[in-house]
């Protein structure tokens, strides 16, 4: 069997193609499809293009129905990330999805995973200047990426007819900012949407986004800390100990407090309050027995951030949030120094200046300038 990651060539349809690697998993078959898309659709007598994966899922015992049955597609949160391998289909949405007559599609979003990744070493080999990369990175927003899914969509659904000829989408967070744009520019290619956790607002800075946000990080702390009050004196020691001494990753990042702080993003997962407080119980176990942070604490800790694998959500993020072509200026940055400082104090003289009972907050979801100098791979995009 070929393996080779390409498109058929001669009238042979998509689906009836031999040459697609194909794997079973609990409850379906998996192809793992490669389509190639324009890279800037403005411009269609351009030869250059992007690769984008798709994993097609088939319900066990349906593979000869694949010409009928409607495809749902899964569009991931983000930006910037690809989408996760489900191992199995027999539960959560995916099983959903089968018992309600769809057969799957999860993208990898152009620019993530499988689908012409971008990060430092994909975007140095093909640019020498960052001129060059800044007009390349701008063509993997969510316009192009539901022009892919059309395309992808006109490819799969040759000679169909009604809504089966149409996608129904699920959206995750990012993903739902995606459906909005696709409602907005292909409404005929869509027979159903179901957008969860990600409605656009109508605003026109990230301020008001990142005002709301910082006030649910305070309100989330409050719980965490809630449940593990003895905590409070913990990240304050070890924001403390990261005040006084430069920690090294293994990775070569720089563990500096507001970096420590950034764990908190876990608090938006299921189980994330415990899952923080055990690294926070074993970095201050270190610093207690030992008096520096270990590899496997500091291993830990580089394993909940992210935003080096996926640098892409650091370059997106603030920018889905953007509107008429307004920078958003370190939203998030200024939205918690101006007014949030307090309580995500992280210099020695701010913690020392609180209480005993009075907690340094940890940080979630957003993007700021100084990640720019401690993380490597983001540090090497910085221009």
């Amino acid at each position: 069997m070929s393996l080779a990651p390409h498109m058929s060539q001669g009238p042979v349809h998509e689906l009836d193609r031999t040459d697609v690697e194909s794997y079973t998993i609990p409850g379906g078959i998996v192809y793992e499809r490669f389509f190639d898309c324009p890279l800037d659709y403005s411009k269609p007598d351009s030869n250059e293009t992007v690769r984008v994966f798709v994993r097609h899922i088939v319900p066990l015992g349906k593979k000869d129905e694949v010409h009928k049955m409607p495809f749902l597609l899964y569009l991931q949160g983000g930006p910037g990330f690809e989408v996760s391998f489900p191992g199995s289909v027999k539960g959560g949405w995916h099983k959903t999805a089968i018992d309600n007559g769809y057969q799957i599609l999860l993208l990898d979003q152009r620019g993530t995973g499988l689908s012409s990744a971008i990060n430092a070493d994909s975007l140095n080999a093909k640019f020498s200047t960052t001129e060059d990369k800044v007009k390349y990175v701008a063509q993997f927003r969510a316009d192009n990426i539901v022009r892919d899914c059309e395309h992808i969509r006109k490819i799969l659904c040759a000679d169909r007819e009604g809504d089966s000829s149409k996608f129904a989408l699920l959206g995750q967070s990012f993903g739902g900012f995606c459906i909005t744009t696709y409602l907005s520019m292909f409404p005929e290619g869509v027979s159903k949407a179901f957008i969860t956790g990600g409605v656009p607002p109508l605003v026109d800075s990230p301020d008001q986004v990142y005002q709301a946000t910082h006030k649910r990080m305070v309100h989330r702390n409050q719980q965490y800390y809630a449940k593990y009050p003895r905590d409070i004196a913990r990240v304050k020691q070890i924001m403390l100990h990261l005040n006084e001494q430069n920690v090294t990753l293994p990775d070569g990042g720089n563990l500096s407090p507001r970096r420590f702080q950034q764990v908190g993003i876990n608090f938006g997962f299921t189980g994330g309050f415990d899952s923080v407080h055990q690294l926070v119980v074993k970095a201050a176990d270190d610093l207690d027995t030992l008096g520096v942070l270990t590899v496997g604490t500091l291993t830990a800790i580089a394993n909940t951030q992210n935003f080096d694998t996926n640098p892409l959500y650091c370059i997106l993020h603030e920018v889905i949030y953007c509107q008429n072509g307004n920078p958003s200026q370190w939203s998030a940055h200024r939205v918690r120094e101006t007014q949030f400082s307090a309580q995500f104090a992280h210099t020695s003289s701010e913690i020392s200046q609180k209480s005993a009972d009075e907690p340094v907050y940890l940080t979630g979801e957003a993007v700021y300038p100084w990640m720019l100098d401690e993380y490597p791979q983001l540090r090497r995009l910085k221009d």
